[in-house]
């Protein structure tokens, strides 16, 4: 975790911290991209052409540009999330499950209550999704709290757990009659699908949902005394506790929060994208937010930009096949080279 800097004197020493953050931002895209350009070559791709299409790929027709930002809602619900995680000094690499529990969670009411008026199936269900990416959050602070595993290891185990349990739904009590039972549930009524732009796939209640949280989250870690405690707790749970913060309680509250909010996305993805239950409903969004927060190192100012701008590439590299003949699979291979190059040139500087 990133140590707090202290403050610097006036006069020059802001400028050049500035400058120097700057300079590491800027060798960080540098190494990504020249990363990127190598993998590009050796396989006889143009690398402008490719890059063309990642970068702006996305902003080329309507239909397009609502998916990046359909794309984008639960990346920046994942990212805020784990920017609480991060800033308690936890690595919670079970965000990917909380997702899949949260979708779980959020079928639930839509199963067994589908004549009430959307508006409230849908906050029924969201509020499902959020207590149930909560609770499956909760399970990895019971982990590491009271059986002394560490969270990474935990949430990775409740990952496979989770997917499990996703999967054993759609193919046993809540199969879809046909030969396609494995593609996932059988599709919602079309009444309780999210409100769309016209003949876009945007649903605008979600990216509303998704700047919420993370306005919420910034005010939290910023302005509020939980915040600090947390951000304490980040630094030394130990002297922590003996300042009279209660760590273990501020752990369980971050991973809750967290879990809550990567359930609201699982949720989004059932109501708002996808529109039942399918194996894949997480489509790696928490992996994805994972690197978000690797990059911008959990400041929640920094996590809308990148949000999108991930959201660009993995929308974009969907034309490759077509044009190039380049598996779109590249747009991680930039993603985890900008998050590699950029804990690099920090750590240098």
């Amino acid at each position: 975790m990133q140590q707090p800097e202290i403050s610097p004197p006036p006069g020059v020493a802001p400028t050049r911290i500035a400058f120097s953050a700057l300079r590491s931002t800027l060798l960080a895209l540098l190494g990504a991209l020249a990363l990127t350009t190598l993998v590009l070559l050796s396989t006889g791709v143009s690398p402008l052409e490719t890059y063309r299409i990642l970068f702006f790929g996305a902003f080329t027709t309507p239909g397009r540009f609502s998916d990046m930002l359909m794309l984008t809602t639960p990346l920046v619900l994942c990212a805020s999330g784990l920017t609480l995680t991060f800033a308690a000094g936890l690595y919670n690499l079970g965000v990917e499950g909380q997702v899949v529990l949260g979708a779980v969670a959020a079928m639930i009411p839509l199963r067994l209550l589908p004549d009430l008026p959307p508006p409230l199936l849908w906050t029924l269900s969201l509020g499902a999704a959020a207590l149930g990416g909560a609770l499956w959050a909760l399970l990895a602070a019971a982990l590491r709290l009271g059986a002394r595993v560490n969270e990474i290891f935990a949430g990775l185990g409740l990952n496979f757990l989770a997917s499990g349990l996703a999967l054993f739904l759609i193919l046993g009590p809540w199969r879809r009659e046909g030969t396609a039972a494995a593609s996932g549930t059988a599709p919602l009524p079309r009444e309780l699908w999210l409100p769309t732009i016209d003949n876009l796939r945007l649903a605008p209640l979600a990216p509303m949902l998704a700047l919420l949280a993370l306005a919420l989250v910034w005010w939290l870690l910023s302005s509020t005394r939980w915040g600090l405690e947390l951000r304490a707790v980040g630094l030394s749970p130990a002297a922590a506790d003996r300042l009279g913060v209660a760590a273990p309680r501020r752990i369980s509250e971050a991973l809750a929060s967290c879990g809550a909010l990567a359930g609201v996305a699982g949720g989004l993805q059932v109501i708002g994208v996808f529109h039942q239950l399918i194996p894949n409903i997480s489509s790696g969004v928490g992996l994805l937010g994972l690197l978000v927060v690797l990059l911008v190192l959990a400041r929640p100012i920094w996590v809308l930009p990148i949000s999108l701008a991930f959201a660009s590439f993995t929308v974009g590299s969907v034309q490759l096949p077509l044009t190039l003949g380049v598996d779109s699979s590249i747009a991680g291979v930039l993603q985890g080279a900008l998050v590699l190059s950029a804990l690099l040139a920090r750590g240098l500087r």
